[in-house]
């Protein structure tokens, strides 16, 4: 699930994708530039300088659709949504839309295209400075508070066309997994589909204490927050193509999927400081908290296959994978 940072590959930008975005991007200028920007392994992202000097973010999604899971369908449209919804509100820190195009006649996929945000990206900065990465716990505390004031309608992703949404929380998060599981069959990836089953039964009446629909991000990683690297203040949040009405608390798992810091207490601190509360001191609250660890853990090891990951990095990344899984049901499935 790891998305694009604001790094920058030296491959040249083939000629037609060159003359492909100068037509998508003619409503707002001439590109005098154009930049790949790499760290990403779901949609293909370019930096480009119009000849005024503006700077803007292209986003195009993957064409190989038969490639993607079931909830990946039409993410490139959801982030755009996302922004929109942002659109009015500056403390949510995102980028502005400048133009969409969903037709896939100019590029063979949907594209948008954003303001380019200032600081840096917080994977950028190694380990800050304690004081500066409380700073940054802090921020993202507040703005998850913020972001959770906008609620919507329905639980479930934002692309309508996945299907996976509903009308109350445990249906829609069982959607989720259900397609999850189905993926998992698909790609031929083994994962224990009926622990997981039988975990969501058992713990429907957690979820069922959710009845407000709220806008989670689900994917606050480093590499998505930019940064003022001197001070650690928040300046722009990216990357919204996973968003969905959900749980508060999915929140916390999104922001750290690999089990490393799920909740910093100076995260908690500026959460509740911006007004809002994460029941991490309930038992339904912790069971959610697990659940969410789960289908997040479970969605690492799943894509693996379809994306056809290779490296170094594989190995350990599947591992810590799967321990959390394995972790999530030996809780969720134990005795009282």
């Amino acid at each position: 699930m790891l998305d694009e940072t604001a790094d920058v590959r030296d491959d040249a930008v083939p000629p037609q994708t060159l003359r492909d975005l100068g037509r998508v991007l003619a409503p707002l200028g001439v590109p005098a530039d154009v930049q790949l920007l790499t760290g990403g392994t779901f949609a293909t992202t370019y930096r480009v300088t119009l000849t005024d000097g503006t700077r803007v973010v292209v986003k195009t999604a993957p064409t190989g659709t038969d490639r993607l899971l079931r909830y990946e369908h039409d993410l490139v449209r959801t982030e755009a949504e996302v922004y929109g919804l942002a659109a009015d509100r500056p403390d949510l820190l995102m980028p502005r839309v400048l133009l969409t195009d969903f037709s896939r006649t100019v590029l063979p996929s949907d594209v948008v295209v954003v303001s380019h945000l200032d600081g840096v990206p917080l994977v950028d900065l190694g380990e800050p400075p304690a004081a500066v990465g409380a700073r940054i716990d802090h921020e993202l505390g507040a703005f998850m508070a913020r972001l959770h004031t906008v609620t919507g309608e329905r639980f479930g992703y934002l692309n309508a066309g996945s299907g996976l949404t509903a009308p109350t929380w445990p249906e829609a998060f069982g959607l989720m997994l259900g397609a999850l599981l189905d993926d998992a069959a698909r790609w031929g990836t083994p994962v224990p589909d009926a622990e997981v089953r039988a975990a969501l039964a058992r713990h429907t009446d957690a979820l069922a204490e959710v009845t407000t629909p709220v806008l989670v991000h689900g994917d606050l990683w480093a590499g998505n927050l930019f940064v003022e690297p001197a001070t650690g203040e928040l300046v722009g949040v990216i990357d919204t193509e996973r968003s969905l009405w959900g749980d508060p608390l999915y929140e916390l798992i999104g922001a750290d999927q690999m089990g490393a810091r799920t909740a910093p207490p100076t995260l908690l601190a500026g959460y509740a400081e911006g007004g809002g509360t994460f029941p991490l001191d309930t038992v339904a609250g912790r069971t959610r908290l697990r659940l969410y660890r789960l289908y997040l853990s479970l969605v690492l090891v799943v894509e693996i296959a379809p994306r056809a990951y290779t490296g170094d990095w594989l190995a350990p990344h599947r591992a810590t994978a799967e321990r959390l899984v394995r972790e999530a049901l030996d809780v969720l499935l134990a005795r009282d």
